[in-house]
């Protein structure tokens, strides 16, 4: 296959999100209340909301940057790239690119919501709840109805209550979103686990109308540290296990068997290690099911992890090499727009170069860059944007000529942050 000819689907990148967000989209009562961007006289801007400031980290908005400038501290609007927060230009950034369509996951309320859960858990779960709903109307209309057949839509849970987070999933499929967030461990949060029966009310509502629970990296809140010394380089190698571990939790609950039609995405996962992971997982069944009480029922638990589990890569020579080792069928590709891990603007050079080197057919192309993904999340775009010829790399690079998608340096030094500095920043957004 040529890579003019490939289609590209990304299922997960991020949006920044733009100062207007909540304009237009709630009760009167709730307007003065809401999270409000502000320029400090630093020059950096901050969502302002209920005493506290929650700044944009520049390491999540670095496309069209260099390595060396990639950082933690916090950045403005101005030192962004347009189309990490402008819908229009992030249109024209993804033709650049030849991606097709793009799922994009939260910034400042993070990736589960937990900005608005802690509203609910400080007792204002009104306030909480109409917030949480006009960032899922936003989302989905405003930034994702800017551009039909271009994304794939992404809700926040309302994860203080789980009849409330099923209606939700309800009231946003009516809207077209079959996919919503939910964290890699709820546990760090401080709710119940997914072993305990608590989130069924969510889950069944997901498995019923085919809507995927994606688990991001991250979404705990906790990350991996080996030591208060350790460099930010531990903690980068480290950040998929969070979702190895999130894996074998969904795999050993009971919840796959309650409901088996479900989907749990590992969204930032990687692929490399599955295959081990699948042999592990049976190999303890084997030996320790008898003394453990486990039953699976009619299936091994590395068919349960096949038939439910939806994997997810950026780069992964190593994953896609051993792609016959795991089930072909629930591989998807990310792009990770704009955060640091990003192949953007070379996304399908780096994903051919992957293709070719591990002898992939066509068929298995097609399904790793976009079949899967419109399966699993229901997303057509070839009807809405009048074919598969309109949606290919060639075509939409064509569409992009003249688009700038050089590096540009500003000037700013990285700071040289250690992996407790990010534990810290992160612990400290959860309690606010």
């Amino acid at each position: 296959m040529n890579i003019e000819d490939l289609v590209l689907v990304s299922v997960d990148d991020h949006v920044v999100e733009p100062p207007d967000l909540f304009d237009g989209r709630l009760a009167a009562k709730f307007v003065d209340r809401a999270p409000k961007l502000i320029r400090k006289d630093s020059g950096i801007d901050v969502w302002a909301f209920r005493g506290d400031e929650l700044p944009n980290i520049g390491l999540n908005a670095v496309a069209g940057r260099p390595p060396e400038e990639y950082a933690m501290d916090p950045t403005s609007f101005d030192e962004m790239r347009s189309g990490c927060f402008n819908v229009h230009d992030r249109v024209k950034d993804m033709d650049a690119n030849g991606v097709l369509g793009s799922m994009n996951f939260p910034s400042f309320p993070q990736f589960c919501g937990q900005l608005f859960a802690r509203v609910a858990r400080d007792g204002d779960p009104e306030l909480a709840l109409a917030l949480l709903q006009a960032y899922n109307d936003w989302h989905i209309e405003g930034w994702c109805g800017a551009y039909p057949g271009r994304f794939i839509p992404l809700c926040l849970p309302p994860m203080w209550d789980p009849e409330l987070m099923a209606a939700e999933v309800r009231r946003v499929a009516d809207k077209g979103c079959h996919a919503i967030t939910f964290s890699e461990n709820p546990v760090e949060l401080g709710y119940p686990s997914i072993h305990s029966g608590h989130w069924d009310p969510f889950f069944a509502a997901c498995a019923d109308l085919g809507t995927v629970v994606c688990a991001h990296i991250g979404s705990s809140s906790k990350m991996v540290i080996t030591a208060p010394d350790a460099p930010m380089d531990v903690l980068i190698t480290l950040t998929p296990v969070n979702l190895v571990q999130a894996a074998a939790d969904f795999v050993w609950s009971k919840v796959p068997q309650k409901f088996p039609e479900l989907k749990y995405a590992l969204s930032e996962g990687g692929i490399g290690w599955i295959p081990y992971f699948r042999e592990r997982i049976d190999y303890t069944y084997d030996r320790h099911r008898f003394w453990t009480g486990q039953d699976m029922g009619d299936r091994m638990p590395s068919q349960v992890f096949d038939d439910q589990v939806v994997c997810c890569w950026i780069d992964d020579p190593v994953g896609i090499e051993m792609r016959h080792k795991m089930n072909i069928d629930m591989i998807c590709w990310e792009c990770d727009y704009p955060h640091s891990d990003s192949t953007w603007p070379q996304s399908p050079e780096q994903f051919m170069k992957q293709m070719q080197a591990a002898d992939c057919t066509d068929v298995e192309i097609d399904k790793i860059s976009h079949l899967n993904a419109m399966r699993l999340f229901q997303y057509d775009p070839f009807t809405t944007l009048g074919g598969k010829d309109n949606c290919t790399v060639g075509a939409l690079r064509t569409q992009a000529e003249g688009w700038d998608v050089s590096v540009v340096a500003r000037g700013i030094k990285a700071s040289g942050t250690g992996a407790m500095d990010l534990a810290n920043i992160s612990a400290a957004n959860t309690q606010k």
